[in-house]
């Protein structure tokens, strides 16, 4: 039992946590208070709705990943001198923020594009510096405490962040939310520099054109490409129009706030614990396969609600289980992805892999109005729920269900 607590509690899985906070804050700042700023300040909703476009920075930072591989700043090692840098450039970014106003448009955008763009920068050293910091048997694990950090920074700005704006002008949150970016810093700078034995690439070949050779060498390279895009596409479908599935049921803006956003939010935060302890049972392959099937049959949960209407324990339900099986099935896949990148290109490659997974997010979500308007909400989840099963087919290719 003592040996069992020393894995799930140290020093590296904390500093997981730690980051997973300065990781997840910055990511609703452009998107729930941002648009709430510009809502109070009369910005029309097609303008709102455009800026959504802000976030192509997460699905396209591959393009500059292979930066923070190829150089060493000349202070605090390879990984920490990068982190601390953009994550003095995302804070002073936030404060920018806040010094603007959506009564101008261009500037209000063009300062949030920076905030999307070093917290896409941030990202991609982070999950370098998981990777490389973390032991191998420590992936699945440590993929959660980031996952469980990332939900609590998120928290902070959608929970803290609005309920501050209901006291203080918005630019005092922004200046808040510029503060609480000090725990990513702090950790930053008293964090060790993880120990990495493979050299770091010494020209431009190396460092852009390497790291995708590299990966495409590997047994069923495409294959896995794929099943990032797919394993979630069901659950990122579903997720993109819950709050208009729940009014159109009936439930109040209250009902909803206290039951998805509250409820909601602790069962991800225990799904996100208990992710982590069974894939250090079982280890990260096989539990792609039980955390998939159940976050497919979580899906599923949707439909049901739909034929059964307005019924708070019904919602609750739903709600927890998805949830919670949502956040062992990322736990599961963040671990996986990190497992399958090199070292010595970490930066690049799970760049690349974690590019792909926010595609269906984005871009494949957009259709989901379309989806749910022709089908009808009950047929609009059976068919969230069946688009899942490509992406559990996948994994006989290269996980089957016999082996680790």
């Amino acid at each position: 039992m003592v040996e069992f607590f020393k894995k799930i509690l140290n020093g590296r899985l904390l500093i997981a946590f730690l980051m997973g906070i300065s990781a997840g804050l910055p990511l609703l700042l452009t998107v729930t208070l941002m648009q709430a700023w510009a809502k109070d300040a009369g910005v029309s909703l097609k303008e709102i709705g455009l800026m959504s476009l802000i976030g192509i920075p997460y699905t396209v930072k591959f393009l500059w990943s292979p930066i923070f591989d190829r150089f060493t700043l000349p202070f605090f090692g390879r990984r920490r001198g990068w982190l601390f840098s953009i994550q003095i450039f995302l804070i002073l970014s936030i404060l920018g923020m806040g010094l603007t106003s959506p009564m101008n448009l261009t500037s209000f955008i063009i300062v949030a594009a920076l905030i999307t763009f070093f917290s896409a920068s941030q990202d991609i050293v982070i999950d370098a510096y998981r990777r490389e910091d973390l032991l191998e048997n420590e992936l699945g694990i440590g993929s959660s405490y980031y996952v469980y950090g990332y939900r609590v920074g998120m928290l902070i700005v959608s929970g803290g962040g609005m309920i501050l704006s209901d006291y203080i002008e918005w630019k005092y949150v922004f200046f808040v939310m510029a503060a609480c970016m000090s725990v990513g810093l702090i950790t930053t700078y008293f964090c060790s520099e993880p120990k990495v034995f493979e050299a770091a690439p010494k020209n431009l070949r190396e460092s852009v054109i390497d790291p995708f050779i590299d990966y495409l060498k590997r047994p069923s390279a495409i294959t896995i490409l794929i099943f990032i895009l797919f394993y979630k596409i069901g659950d990122n479908l579903a997720a993109s129009l819950t709050t208009p599935f729940y009014l159109d049921l009936g439930f109040t803006k209250t009902e909803i706030g206290t039951v998805v956003k509250l409820f909601g939010f602790w069962a991800t935060m225990a799904g996100s614990i208990l992710g982590g302890i069974v894939i250090l049972k079982i280890g990260i392959k096989r539990a792609l396969w039980i955390f998939g099937f159940l976050q497919m049959v979580s899906t599923l949960g949707f439909a049901v609600l739909a034929k059964v209407g307005n019924s708070l324990a019904a919602l609750s339900s739903v709600i927890f289980f998805e949830n919670l099986t949502a956040a062992m099935a990322t736990a599961a896949f963040v671990g996986f992805m990190a497992s399958i990148t090199n070292k010595k290109f970490t930066a690049t490659q799970y760049a690349l892999l974690s590019s792909l997974m926010g595609v269906p997010r984005v871009f494949i979500s957009a259709s989901s109005g379309f989806l749910a308007e022709s089908m009808g909400w009950f047929n609009f989840y059976i068919f969230c729920t069946l688009i899942a099963i490509p992406g559990l087919a996948l994994l006989f290719k290269f996980a089957p269900p016999s082996k680790e």
